[in-house]
């Protein structure tokens, strides 16, 4: 099956999931938008952020004939995750429940936190991802605002993240926990400013491994794996913002492979359900 697999985030932290899969799946084409024009999304309106949600999934469909989409927004999950499973003709993976399970696997004291963005943690999507596990854990959760614009900034350490870290990250530390899971893929670029926030004794989690492993069993499950061959796999990335910029950056968060970034337009009426 060689249409590519495509993959959307508010910006530049769903780069870490395309990462991972481009990693573990080395012959899967990858087309990646990063909607920098309309970032952050963590302080929209959830009926926003659906929209938003809704409009790049169907272009990465209809336009770029995606086999599967990869919500590698965890505030997009949040949002619309459920929406998008139901509509669109091809599988559907968030980072949410891959995060959760992860998270609950992995703690020694039963005390867990995610931290995320304000649209995520209000959602409740990980308070409920958590108790779907069924794992008898503890659950601290706290919104970061502000950890996503130091990333899009490319402002990953100093003092001023620092400062900031340490009090947003208050609460879960006050509450013990062992396991921290980085709840939006932006914040594994702050990994160290968290660690260091919270302690050595705090495992941090991210999701976007345990969401590439997802993507492979489940389009292993449904026969649509491209085939080993000695095709070098292509990874096309868009922005809707400015590119320059998107590129620039994206190099230095990913790598070279942003240098030939192109555009990419919201549509001006909203993608139909079909």
């Amino acid at each position: 099956m060689d249409r590519p697999i495509g993959m959307f985030d508010s910006g530049f932290g769903g780069l870490t999931v395309a990462r991972a899969v481009i990693d573990l799946l080395p012959h899967e084409d990858i087309v990646y938008i990063g909607d920098t024009g309309r970032y952050p999304y963590g302080s929209k309106p959830q009926s926003e952020v659906r929209k938003f949600a809704r409009q790049l999934a169907w272009s990465l469909v209809k336009d770029y004939d995606a086999k599967a989409i990869v919500v590698a927004c965890n505030t997009a999950a949040a949002a619309a995750l459920d929406d998008l499973v139901t509509e669109l003709p091809v599988p559907v993976i968030g980072v949410i429940e891959p995060g959760a399970k992860a998270l609950v696997a992995a703690t020694r004291n039963g005390r867990v936190g995610v931290i995320g963005t304000v649209g995520t943690v209000m959602s409740g999507a990980y308070d409920r991802a958590v108790a779907h596990t069924r794992v008898p854990v503890v659950l601290t959760t706290a919104a970061c605002p502000g950890f996503v614009e130091f990333v899009e900034r490319g402002q990953t350490s100093g003092d001023e993240i620092a400062i900031l870290a340490d009090r947003m990250l208050a609460p879960v530390k006050a509450a013990g926990v062992d396991t921290l899971l980085l709840g939006c893929t932006h914040y594994p670029y702050l990994a160290r400013v968290i660690g260091q926030a919270m302690g050595p004794s705090v495992t941090l989690v991210s999701s976007a491994d345990e969401t590439a492993f997802v993507a492979r069993e489940q389009l292993g499950a449904m026969g649509l794996l491209r085939q080993p061959s000695n095709d070098v796999a292509e990874h096309q990335f868009l922005s809707s913002g400015d590119i320059g910029w998107f590129a620039d950056l994206g190099r230095r968060l990913f790598g070279p492979e942003l240098a030939q970034a192109e555009a990419w337009a919201p549509p001006t009426t909203d993608q139909p359900a079909e």
